[in-house]
């Protein structure tokens, strides 16, 4: 019996303009049939937000040929929910993939991201589901050298599925010598945020998010060594947050 072609749903939160989600659908297109629902705009650090309090809007464009590509008002999330329940109808994509986005979502970061909330959404909905970020911020980021690995990890994942409740995070190094894989836990890390305060010109004051990243640990087990180490990172994740460990220290409090 002939293997059929499978269905790739391909989302971001950089938008659908952005050059990452070009590299990552033309990837795409050498493993199965691409469909494209992105943001109109950019929407990093959004999360797992949602539109709740005004009407989405979802528009087929034409930036690539051969591409069925749709734009949406919403979040990265949205277009999950969107693709899957108006354009699928239902029966859902062999594959969700997220990105690639201008920034790293290692360690904390992935709590915070569009980008991984994107990927998280599909794997709620019973799709294997990826998401691929680089450590480059800016809007000359050179994608080309993740191509091959994307490939291959979105090639396995096709060809042995995931663990129920399971997706991948995967960050790349800026670098375009990269040393292969690495499968690693999320390092331990926050961000030391402050507030730039500024006033405008009625001297009413207002604030920029500032801070720097303190990493936690030293474990050379983790996305954060392996990205230091030119190597790309792949963290398995689980949406279940439940702390399994504390749930026997809770069973002995007297309530």
């Amino acid at each position: 019996m002939e293997k059929q072609t499978p269905t790739i749903l391909v989302v971001n939160d950089d938008g659908i303009t952005a050059p990452g989600i070009k590299v990552l659908l033309e990837t795409m297109q050498q493993l199965g049939r691409v469909v494209v629902v992105a943001p109109d705009s950019p929407q990093s650090g959004m999360g797992h937000a949602i539109t709740i309090g005004k009407p989405l809007r979802l528009d087929a464009v034409d930036l690539y040929e051969g591409v069925e590509m749709y734009k949406c008002s919403g979040t990265p999330v949205d277009c999950v929910k969107l693709a899957v329940n108006r354009i699928f109808k239902g029966s859902k994509p062999d594959l969700c993939v997220s990105g690639i986005n201008h920034g790293l979502n290692n360690s904390i970061n992935v709590l915070y991201s569009g980008t991984m909330s994107a990927a998280v959404e599909g794997a709620i909905e019973g799709i294997p589901s990826i998401g691929f970020s680089l450590d480059d911020y800016t809007q000359q980021a050179n994608f080309e050298p993740c191509a091959k690995y994307v490939k291959a990890i979105a090639t396995q994942v096709l060809e042995h599925g995931l663990p129920a409740s399971t997706l991948l995070n995967v960050n790349f190094p800026k670098t375009a010598d990269l040393n292969g894989i690495k499968i690693c836990r999320q390092a331990n890390g926050k961000w030391a945020e402050e507030f730039d305060e500024r006033m405008d010109p009625h001297q009413r004051p207002y604030y920029w998010l500032t801070g720097e990243f303190q990493l936690n640990d030293q474990g050379e087990d983790t996305d954060v060594w392996a990205l230091e180490h030119d190597y790309v990172s792949v963290v398995p994740v689980q949406f279940d947050m439940t702390a399994h460990h504390a749930i026997s220290i809770l069973n002995s409090w007297k309530f």
